[in-house]
């Protein structure tokens, strides 16, 4: 499981993760991946850059292309440092399906729909991340973007 780093990450340089880290994939999946030399998140990223790659990777993995979609989309966002593999599961859930919609989307409004989804999910309003912390991954989205 991933631990939060312990130092706040202001720099927003694309962070590359290994496949294994990335949350919901099965342990087949991620050896699917592999088998075809994906491990990490940038490699997925350029491996799926658009959807006709989608679509081929999928091809090749012989699984339905909205879960690559999906992995994807969870790769984008764990290019923001702040997000990483620990958040990117979460914003996907909440509604922020890529990197540059995270960019133009205001911080309450994503905090809003994260809060709402703790709820809901979890019963529990202390898990959502702080605004400050939504602002500084919207401000790290946006140099990406």
């Amino acid at each position: 499981m991933y631990s939060k780093p312990k130092t706040q990450c202001n720099s927003a340089q694309p962070r590359d993760w290994s496949i294994e880290q990335l949350p919901g994939l099965s342990p087949q999946e991620r050896a699917n991946l592999r088998g075809l030399g994906i491990t990490t998140t940038g490699q997925l990223l350029q491996n799926a850059s658009t959807p006709q790659l989608r679509q081929v990777l999928a091809n090749q993995l012989q699984i339905k292309t909205q879960y690559v979609n999906k992995w994807f989309a969870l790769a984008d966002l764990a290019r923001i440092p702040g997000i990483g593999c620990q958040y990117c599961g979460l914003l996907l859930h909440a509604g922020v399906c890529s990197v540059t919609q995270l960019a133009q989307t205001p911080a309450h409004k994503v905090h809003q729909q994260i809060l709402r989804l703790q709820v809901a999910m979890m019963q529990r309003r202390d898990l959502c991340p702080h605004v400050e912390e939504v602002t500084a991954w919207i401000k790290q989205a946006r140099e990406l973007a």
